[in-house]
């Protein structure tokens, strides 16, 4: 069960504590049993009623649980062969994602995935997710491999932001996000992007270029972070959850825009709750998209890729 409960979960904290306390009992009576069958039923028609009627603020604050499964959870989950490949060849190795090839099923592909940290030592050392110039050159690395060796290349995004500090500007930050963008457009190999948590602006598109773009339930995707967004409009922070509801960033909003083609649905409560069966659910949704697109002509992912986007915009004369 989860160690971490946000405020609109902690109703289900105290039904938690009752069934891990039966549980730990090494000699349970019958009454022992049929209290904790009782409990379990509470606790599922309890998160059904908290998670059936979410705000595009706690969907975000799902995103962001500490115990919600990371890249390199799922990347494990799919590969059990993975092979992690560093460096960009120009400065450093990025360990704000990982990035390798492997195995999913008798599948051979190139998996990319943006890593955030359990705690604050691992956050330091994966830089919370924040890939800097060096991170986005071993992305397009990878994926020019994939291409030579004809692989498809899955990315998972997960980020809230590309780091901004001085090093990396330094570094040419714009310049590696801008060349992904043009690198992945004409990649001649299908692309599967999944937002597995955050996707948040430049950070998360430097890798999210593709075919086909798959939304976690409990996952969102902008320009900007609420955060950032009511620094901006409201001059204050703390109205990110108004921020929320004028961005519509949540799959459901995306996909009525034609921005997210798929929603991975997640188990109930969230797959934070339910590690395996999310798990599952995504590695069904990918293999589906591969075999939708394994029939493309590598001379046609340039071409459908333009006409993807330029589909997201459009314009009226006055």
């Amino acid at each position: 069960m989860t160690k971490f409960y946000l405020e609109f979960e902690k109703p289900l904290k105290v039904i938690d504590e009752k069934i891990i306390s039966f549980s730990s009992m090494t000699d349970l009576k019958q009454d022992d049993i049929s209290s904790l069958s009782k409990l379990k039923e509470e606790r599922t028609l309890l998160i059904r009623e908290i998670f059936s009627g979410l705000s595009r603020w706690q969907r975000i604050q799902l995103a962001r649980h500490p115990d919600r499964p990371f890249s390199m959870d799922y990347i494990n989950y799919l590969c059990s062969d993975f092979i992690e490949l560093h460096g960009d060849r120009h400065f450093m190795d990025d360990s704000a994602v990982i990035a390798g090839l492997g195995k999913m099923d008798d599948r051979k592909i190139a998996l990319i995935g943006q890593q955030k940290g359990r705690n604050t030592k691992e956050n330091l050392y994966r830089n919370f997710g924040m890939m800097r110039p060096e991170g986005y050159r071993k992305a397009i690395r990878i994926m020019k491999l994939a291409e030579k060796f004809k692989l498809p290349v899955i990315t998972l995004m997960d980020t809230i932001g590309a780091y901004p500090g001085i090093g990396a500007e330094e570094r040419g930050q714009g310049e590696a996000i801008a060349r992904n963008l043009m690198e992945m457009s004409g990649l001649q190999v299908p692309i599967i992007s999944v937002v597995i948590g955050e996707g948040a602006s430049g950070g998360a598109l430097g890798i999210g270029v593709c075919d086909r773009m798959l939304m976690m339930e409990n996952s969102w995707y902008s320009v900007i972070s609420p955060e950032g967004c009511a620094s901006i409009l409201f001059r204050d922070a703390k109205r990110a959850e108004d921020a929320a509801e004028a961005l519509k960033p949540t799959p459901a909003d995306l996909e009525k825009v034609g921005i997210c083609e798929r929603i991975i649905e997640e188990p109930n409560g969230g797959a934070h709750r339910d590690f395996e069966s999310s798990a599952s659910l995504l590695k069904s949704a990918l293999i589906d998209e591969l075999d939708k697109l394994s029939n493309v002509s590598p001379n046609e992912f340039l071409d459908n890729r333009i006409n993807k986007y330029d589909a997201l915009g459009y314009f009226e004369e006055g």
